[in-house]
């Protein structure tokens, strides 16, 4: 009896340390690069909690681990609004306790009770973004002034744009006088049709390091996500930033916590960290995405407000989830282009 007795002291002990040390332990589920070091090690040295991260690729291959884990394994996950209302209506996401959260309120307002999360419960926007034209004047010889410019036959092979199949789509369908996010297959299949007649001015499709090719010269124009416009201007601060004349395709990156996180308090604890003004401009001066945080403006780095403070905005849509079969259309309409492209090279 001693025996088994000690056998299940040491049993508990095992279980408690391997809860302990799970809640030890923040895991976060987002792209590269979204937070800065310092703020890392900020939290982990106020609260114990040692942070790690997982990385994907798309927002499609962050949906397909949350469900084969069917909410657990990460406490915090960042991706796309768009992506984010699918995840929220499969159950996969939790309601933020914001008791928890002393530092809700220095939240944009303009970012909250947006279509994916329209009761404001269950997210916090960590960096909005808009798909924005840079071009060098030196190289350019008219003024850019929307999307419609990029077919100019005088930008043959000096375009790059992003590897976002719905952003692309999208802004295609806005020189068509359609709404970023058309339903109908037919306008959807007249856009790809337009965007195939663009490929002899593309020189570049890439979602990383688009703003180097523009910096270095090997283009002249592209249609980019904010933070790449951020890094291209500080290095050549001669490039045009157009917001495009069609209309401003305008997109938000959600935090939220899955329905079976971990540690769901210390990813509550770890998002009450980042709201902090000081903090939240840190954070978005290293991310180069709009600041969505209110109260972090002030803070932000005077030479940097220009890129980070959201602009006044009038014509803009945000990419919503569509029909099964609108999505498909634009998957095959993108899978057309891409190899009409490839083929070209």
């Amino acid at each position: 009896m001693k025996k088994l007795g000690n056998l299940g002291i040491a049993i508990f002990i095992f279980l408690q340390t391997g809860i302990f040390a799970q809640n030890r332990q923040l895991l976060i589920y987002t792209w590269e690069g979204m937070f800065p070091q310092e703020i890392i090690d900020g939290f982990t040295k106020e609260t114990g909690v040692t942070v790690k991260f997982e990385h994907f690729g798309d927002n499609e291959e962050m949906l397909e681990q949350l469900r084969f884990t069917r909410g657990g394994e990460f406490d915090i996950i960042i991706s796309d609004d768009y992506i984010t209302e699918t995840a929220i209506a499969e159950g996969l996401v939790q309601k933020l306790d914001k008791s928890l959260l002393t530092n809700f309120n220095n939240i944009n307002p303009f970012c909250q009770y947006q279509f994916y999360d329209p009761r404001d419960e269950y997210t916090v926007p960590y960096g909005a973004g808009v798909q924005t034209i840079v071009y060098d004047p030196a190289k350019v010889n008219f003024e850019i002034r929307g999307i419609a410019d990029l077919w100019d036959d005088s930008l043959k092979n000096r375009v790059g744009i992003t590897g976002n199949p719905r952003v692309i789509n999208g802004m295609v369908l806005k020189t068509l006088g359609k709404d970023l996010n058309e339903e109908d297959i037919m306008d959807i299949r007249a856009a790809g049709k337009r965007l195939i007649a663009l490929i002899p001015n593309i020189r570049v499709i890439k979602d990383m390091g688009l703003e180097d090719e523009l910096v270095s010269g090997n283009i002249s124009a592209a249609l980019m996500y904010t933070d790449q416009v951020m890094k291209s201007k500080i290095k050549k601060p001669d490039l045009k930033v157009v917001f495009p004349r069609e209309g401003v395709g305008f997109g938000i990156m959600p935090a939220f916590i899955p329905s079976r996180a971990p540690n769901a308090a210390a990813a509550h604890r770890f998002l009450n960290y980042i709201l902090d003004p000081r903090r939240g401009a840190r954070c978005f001066e290293y991310m180069g995405y709009y600041c969505t945080f209110s109260a972090s403006e002030q803070y932000i780095d005077p030479k940097l407000r220009e890129f980070l403070i959201l602009p006044k905005l009038g014509n803009f849509e945000m990419v919503w989830n569509l029909s099964e079969e609108a999505e498909d259309e634009h998957v095959r309409v993108w899978q057309e282009f891409t190899a009409a492209q490839e083929r070209r090279r």
